[in-house]
């Protein structure tokens, strides 16, 4: 008992092992945790706002007919890229002749059909549209800003667009100008961001989520948000132990500005230090992890350590065999004094029964 009561009190005055959780390699992949190294960087004051992918107007164009017919070729279908003067339709006039005038149609500008519903001898008329053709080289995106911010953003002010299609892969783009009104119900106004779209994976009506930079500051120290634990008066986050596998350090910090994806890191982590991102919540629930400090170490660096974590020097571990040998002896010590205090009080016992025995008789005369 003695000894268990001096490990205890060691292992709760080490703070080292009290805020180390220490994993097995099965556990790691179960919390399928991430890590972020923490950098000094230009740490971007931004608001975040929601909005949609829009082609520009003047690069929309479609294709009509400036006769009568029916439709006798159709080269083209939605979901085609087509260049400029491509020929896309036939269309077999109805004024009389033996064959019958057809006259191709073109496309007024390259890019990609986005809509037709043609067939094969479908009619004709002027004043229909016949098909939809988008040049999707550049684009707006239209994020929809509160009022009480939209005066903080000038023409040219950056923003980082994700669309939920593409979430790894940002897009950059810059404020063009505020739409004409705003939404009363809502109270937002339309704020229109040129985009360059190589490549053409940004399509109209996509929903965009929009990172808008207010101000940069230079040389700050951050993290993502989703590495920040605790309550507002608490934070912490979760270090990669830099010597110890699997192992992860409960650390408290003090955070600064926060924008939509990062955190200011005003002191208790260093550059370099790897922070837990995805699955920092779930470390919290672990405890002290799968593995004892000791035990970690231990596989570590292929020598025994102390139940603390510390180092098992000569004396030290001399010092925890005499510790070893003098739990066994007075073990041996409460084994023979709970041995003879049985024999006394099965001798008491014995004696109580004489007594009794030897008093019945009288009783009965």
């Amino acid at each position: 008992m003695r000894l268990l009561f001096l490990l205890l009190t060691a292992l709760l005055a080490t703070p080292a092992f009290a805020e180390t959780v220490v994993l097995d390699a099965t556990a790691v992949k179960n919390l399928r945790l991430e890590t972020f190294t923490a950098e000094e960087t230009v740490f971007e004051e931004s608001f975040f706002a929601l909005g949609r992918i829009e082609p520009k107007p003047d690069r929309v164009a479609v294709v009509s007919s400036r006769i009568a017919g029916r439709v006798t070729t159709l080269a083209a279908i939605p979901g085609d890229e087509v260049k400029k003067g491509q020929p896309v339709v036939s269309v077999e006039s109805r004024q009389p002749g033996n064959p019958p005038p057809i006259i191709e149609l073109a496309a007024p500008l390259g890019g990609l059909v986005t809509r037709s519903d043609l067939r094969l001898g479908d009619p004709v008329e002027p004043e229909k549209a016949l098909m939809e053709i988008i040049d999707l080289s550049e684009v707006y995106a239209i994020a929809r800003v509160p009022e009480h911010l939209a005066g903080r953003i000038k023409p040219g002010t950056r923003a980082i667009i994700r669309v939920a299609a593409l979430p790894d892969q940002p897009f950059e783009g810059d404020l063009l100008r505020f739409g004409t009104t705003a939404d009363r119900e809502s109270g937002t106004i339309d704020a229109i961001f040129r985009l360059p779209n190589t490549g053409g994976l940004l399509r109209p009506s996509m929903r965009a989520e929009f990172s808008i930079i207010l101000s940069q500051r230079e040389n700050v120290l951050s993290v993502p948000r989703s590495a920040i634990q605790g309550d507002a008066g608490s934070r912490f986050v979760y270090v990669r132990h830099f010597d110890l596998p699997n192992a992860f350090i409960k650390t408290p910090v003090q955070v600064g500005e926060i924008n939509d994806r990062f955190a200011e890191i005003i002191s208790g982590i260093f550059p370099a230090d790897e922070v837990v991102t995805r699955g920092a919540y779930s470390l919290s629930f672990v405890g002290s992890g799968t593995l004892s400090l000791k035990e970690a170490l231990d596989a570590a660096h292929g020598h025994e350590h102390a139940e603390d974590g510390s180092e098992l020097t000569p004396e030290a571990a001399a010092k925890q065999a005499a510790d070893h040998k003098g739990h066994d002896h007075d073990h041996d010590q409460e084994a023979r004094g709970l041995s003879a205090w049985a024999w006394v009080s099965a001798v008491l016992f014995v004696l109580l029964l004489l007594s009794l025995i030897r008093r019945a008789p009288r009783a009965a005369n």
